[in-house]
């Protein structure tokens, strides 16, 4: 009996292995038809449409070619601008060996979200499961001679405005010139020719537009996108034979030169953004910020067009919708800036290279901001020509560049910023003063063949408010070794160097060196730094707001250039100076333009209170950069607590080594300009 249940219990055990055994071939046989139609729809999102059709069934593949499969699958799917498709299988189910899987589809398309049940059908060829394929697929209910279509109601961008609504950017109208084949007369090579060498489009770009495939001798064929007021250009276009000039909508810089770092353009999406930008409304025929506010607000200003995906029959006739979305227009951006301070400042310096910042100093509100030379940002919408690029970024100088995003070396309009640490800290008083005479000073002999030296010799004491009187080097080189590297960094970074300012366009961090630990590593370099030299560098925005502490009893307030009603500042650092430390300093810059001895005894305007600073400094777009040429800078603020209408300027100009009014004076006498009116 014991050796009978033995027996049955070797029988089991062997039923149960082979039992495992056989799941296991028959899972090992080859993939399920849930994994197949699992990679099939990975496929789709691939856009891998070649592969598809190898999972077809032999039957599916003799009612549809892999020619026409291909395009039938890549003109629904890219034309919706399908991705993220997902299934949820429900259930398989065999029937008369055809496998049956049911399931859940969601796609994000160009008008939104699409979500249905479908079937698929499956059968085994050669041990594989194959789908037996048609439109149903794609939409349970497309058959096979029906279409998807895709109507489009097109959203406007918001416009951007200055502070008084005049419209910076705008959807406006360009003039498109094109060429009807059919009426280039008998000198066709010669009117090509013509056509050419006033648009600056190449004859070879011409002639292969005009032998496209779908250009007929009626056709009006696009050549070039020209501004709306260029009359004269589109006069002479017109007294061609075959040319014809029709309107077209299109974004509009109403300042172009004037504006073109701070506004930006837009331009069509390219396929790399598209892909980033899956699922958030936009197409291929999408425009989309590049540079400037265009680029920052992006998400503000786009509109997000109106759409709906259909299925239409062959007679044209609208059976269902399968998505519908509903146009967003985008929202106006108005700015705190000046349109006319913006072109006035602009046509000052338009001819050299340089910036202006100009800021209202209790609010923060920002009213210009200019940087040249520049570019037109209309060019970049009428679509330039290979020959006008490669002048933009060949240019030596840098019409691309924006200035007032990046970081210089200040020069003495820093002292203003020693002269606050030092009194702030208690390093340094209003009546400290320091021995020494002559234009070059050095601590000892151990400095070798360094020293410091200043332009101009007085006969006042040496104190804090002489020396920013007359702009004197050595005493704030003396000051900065006495306030000490330590405080002297420490208090940097309180307002706000190596710090990443809020700002709309990506503002370059001030520094006072590119390694913290090394900064200021020598006497030499500390004493240096204390004059705006050494390996110092501000950005002028940040400048703006560290000048405005000087106007605010020692708060710097907040640069924003977004329009706010009833604008009231916001403090960015609060008590970066004592109010006794940033009032003397505000007087002593009163008295840089007040004084008749102060380096900027020109700024002076009878009936204006101006607290000034000059400077001169070597240029540096690098900490080893030493062939750039000179910077001349002039910083300054209004006084006029009753009118709410100050001005605080930050002004930068490269390359004065030559110039014979020195770059202060060369600036002072452009912000007269502009204040005397």
């Amino acid at each position: 009996m014991k050796n009978k249940k033995i027996i049955i219990g070797i029988i089991s055990a062997i039923i149960v292995i082979a039992t495992i055994a056989t799941i296991i071939i028959i899972n090992t046989k080859g993939p399920k038809a849930e994994k197949t139609l699992e990679t099939f729809i990975s496929l789709i999102n691939e856009q891998k449409y070649e592969e598809m059709y190898n999972l077809l069934s032999e039957n599916a593949k003799s009612e549809i070619s892999q020619e026409d499969f291909i395009k039938r699958n890549k003109n629904i799917y890219e034309g919706i601008d399908a991705v993220n498709i997902q299934i949820e299988i429900l259930k398989t189910e065999k029937e008369k060996g055809i496998t049956k899987i049911s399931y859940n589809e969601k796609m994000s398309t160009s008008a939104g979200d699409i979500s249905f049940s479908n079937t698929a059908k499956l059968v085994k060829e050669q041990k594989e499961y194959k789908i037996n394929w048609s439109s149903s697929m794609i939409f349970p209910e497309l058959r096979n001679t029906d279409k998807i279509r895709i109507s489009s109601i097109k959203s406007e961008r918001g416009a951007i405005l200055d502070r008084n609504g005049e419209t910076l950017a705008f959807n406006g109208n360009i003039s498109t010139v094109g060429i009807v084949p059919g009426k280039l007369g008998e000198n066709k090579q010669e009117n090509i020719s013509k056509i050419s060498e006033l648009t600056g489009v190449s004859e070879e770009y011409i002639k292969t537009q005009l032998s496209a495939s779908w250009v007929k001798e009626d056709t009006f064929v696009p050549i070039k996108k020209v501004s709306s007021n260029n009359t004269e250009l589109k006069d002479k276009l017109l007294q061609i034979s075959g040319i014809m000039i029709n309107s077209t909508k299109a974004r509009v810089y109403s300042l172009g030169e004037e504006a073109a770092h701070l506004i930006g353009y837009v331009q069509p999406i390219n396929a790399e953004e598209l892909k980033q930008k899956a699922g958030k409304g936009y197409n291929s025929d999408s425009l989309i910020g590049k540079s400037g506010l265009e680029l920052s607000y992006e998400d503000t200003l786009r509109g997000i067009d109106g759409k709906e995906i259909y299925i239409e029959d062959e007679n044209g006739n609208r059976l269902k919708t399968l998505a519908k979305q509903d146009k967003k227009d985008g929202t106006d951006v108005k700015l705190t800036i000046n349109s006319d301070l913006q072109k006035q400042l602009y046509n000052q310096m338009k001819e050299d290279k340089g910036l202006f910042v100009v800021m209202q100093p209790q609010t923060g509100e920002l009213l210009a901001c200019v940087s040249t030379p520049s570019y037109n940002s209309n060019d970049f919408v009428l679509g330039l020509t290979n020959t006008q690029w490669e002048q933009l970024n060949n240019d030596e100088s840098k019409p691309l560049y924006n200035r007032f995003t990046q970081t210089y070396c200040p020069g003495s309009t820093f002292k203003t910023i020693t002269a606050g640490i030092g009194l702030t800290t208690g390093k340094i008083s209003e009546d400290t003063t320091f021995n020494y005479s002559g234009l070059s000073w050095q601590k000892d002999k151990s400095w070798g063949s360094d020293y410091i030296t200043t332009l101009t010799a007085y006969n006042g004491t040496k104190n804090m408010k002489n020396a920013i009187i007359h702009s004197d080097n050595i005493y704030f080189a003396q000051a900065a070794m006495q306030i000490g590297r330590k405080t002297f960094c420490e208090n940097l970074d309180k307002i706000g160097f190596n710090e990443q300012i809020e700002f709309p366009l990506q503002l370059k961090k001030s520094q006072y060196s590119s390694n913290s630990d090394k900064a200021m590593a020598t006497e030499k370099k500390l004493a240096d730094s204390g004059y705006g030299q050494g390996d110092i560098l501000v950005n002028p925005i940040h400048m703006a707001s560290i000048y405005s502490a000087f106007a605010n009893n020692g708060n710097m307030i907040k640069p924003y250039i977004e329009y706010k009603e009833n604008a009231k500042g916001e403090i960015l650092k609060q008590n970066v100076f004592t109010q006794e430390a940033a009032n003397a300093v505000k007087n002593a810059m009163i008295q840089v333009v007040e004084n008749p001895e102060g380096t900027a005894s020109d700024m002076k305007i009878n009936g204006l209170t101006i607290a000034g600073k000059t400077g001169t400094a070597e240029l540096k777009n690098s900490m080893n950069d030493k062939e750039s040429g000179t910077l001349g800078w002039f910083n300054c603020f209004t006084i006029d607590a009753n009118s709410g209408n100050d001005m605080l300027i930050v002004s930068m100009v490269e390359n004065i080594q030559n110039n014979r009014d020195g770059g202060s004076h060369y600036l002072i006498k452009k912000i007269r300009a502009i204040m005397s009116h």
